[in-house]
């Protein structure tokens, strides 16, 4: 399939534009920048000029596509709106694969599926009338898709790696947010690329938890993340406003209780991640 991609220079779209081109697919991908296209290029796919707010630049390229997959972080819900509604609008009656996030289901007291009621923290509270109109397209024709990621592990390991390993590394001791009894939702960047490629076949409104099926404790990641840096498994508790003078307003969503399974994308698309142990990973520095 052709395929265009926006925010391929990322770190998912990366690894996404990875397996699409080893399952064969021709892939061209959205750069903003000079840097970006040269990464883009670097992966084997051709870069299209342009940033999210180049509509007109989205339109087309969806135009001239199969299947578009929507990978780039927007700056607000009315920007990836905009930029949503121009690539359906160019893609038609082909495959649209949109990006959400598991955060907006809150603490989710156990382990659910994707049918969980929504308790978003403000930061992604904007997620759903973006994602109410982009799946709204199946009953008109359309054929999108939502893949909603757990909070990602693997590769650079942003998030992670930003709020956590690096300050922690500097501190002498991994921070978790409270107890740390909260568990995350993680899934590997490699895997999740992979949930990507086969929900190309997906049917129309369908929506799936891009998760690993494994939830560790921020605690647990917390200390595994220590003994992976050399420092011998040294945690230590901030409370949340601490966590939230020194990360913004993402505090909130790293101290949020998820759990869920990837079941329906097993059942539905035969989607197995196949990297199941994110301590033993983050133990390995």
């Amino acid at each position: 399939m052709k395929i265009f991609v926006t925010g391929g220079s990322g770190y998912l779209g990366n690894a996404v534009i990875g397996a699409l081109l080893n399952h064969g697919h021709t892939v061209r991908a959205l750069a903003r920048s000079e840097h970006a296209a040269r990464a883009v290029r670097a992966l084997g796919a051709e870069p299209v000029h342009g940033g999210l707010t180049a509509l007109g630049v989205l339109n087309e390229a969806a135009a001239h596509a199969e299947a578009v997959i929507h990978l780039a972080q927007a700056e607000s819900g009315d920007e990836d709106l905009a930029a949503a509604t121009a690539i359906q609008d160019g893609i038609g009656a082909g495959t649209y694969l949109h990006t959400g996030g598991t955060w907006v289901y809150g603490d989710t007291g156990g382990v659910v599926d994707e049918g969980a009621p929504w308790n978003p923290p403000a930061l992604v509270a904007w997620r759903r009338p973006v994602e109410d109109a982009v799946l709204a397209r199946a009953a008109r024709g359309g054929r999108p898709v939502v893949i909603r990621p757990g909070l990602l592990y693997g590769g650079d390991n942003r998030l992670i790696d930003v709020f956590f390993t690096r300050p922690g590394k500097q501190a002498g001791a991994i921070a978790h947010i409270g107890d740390g009894s909260q568990h995350w939702a993680l899934v590997h960047v490699e895997d999740l690329a992979e949930l990507y490629v086969a929900a190309l076949r997906a049917r129309p409104g369908s929506v799936y938890a891009g998760v690993g099926g494994v939830n560790p404790t921020s605690r647990e990641c917390a200390e595994a993340i220590s003994r992976g840096v050399g420092l011998g498994g040294k945690t230590v508790s901030v409370s949340l406003e601490q966590a939230r003078a020194a990360m913004g307003d993402i505090a909130d969503a790293f101290a949020l209780d998820q759990q869920l399974t990837p079941a329906r994308a097993r059942d539905e698309l035969g989607w197995v991640p196949a990297r199941t142990d994110p301590l033993a990973l983050f133990a390995q520095g």
